[in-house]
């Protein structure tokens, strides 16, 4: 089973897309090197708010990736974010359907 990390983010200073696009970079980057680590992504909440989602192979890689994740934070983009949640949960399915193309 997989697990999932959620934390809720306020944005401060600047914007979602601003945040979004240091965090693909150097975010995930840092997730890269964690063990366990899956994927990661972030979204737009409106109302200065925003999620970053990061999926790991085990419930204490998801559990070491927190202060990971808060120290990256701090370090990089303190100033712009504040941190207002952090959950982390057994992924029991995350589904989709293919996308059919035209021939």
């Amino acid at each position: 089973m997989q697990h999932v990390r959620i934390a809720t983010y306020d944005i401060k200073e600047g914007d979602f897309q601003a945040v979004a696009d240091i965090s693909r970079k150097g975010m995930l980057e840092t997730f890269q090197e964690q063990p366990g680590f899956i994927r990661f992504g972030v979204a737009d909440c409106g109302d200065s708010k925003f999620v970053s989602l990061s999926l790991w192979e085990s419930r204490r890689e998801a559990d070491n990736a927190t202060p990971v994740a808060q120290r990256w934070v701090s370090d990089n983009v303190g100033d712009k974010v504040t941190l207002s949640s952090t959950v982390i949960g057994d992924l029991a399915f995350f589904e989709g359907t293919p996308k059919v193309t035209a021939s």
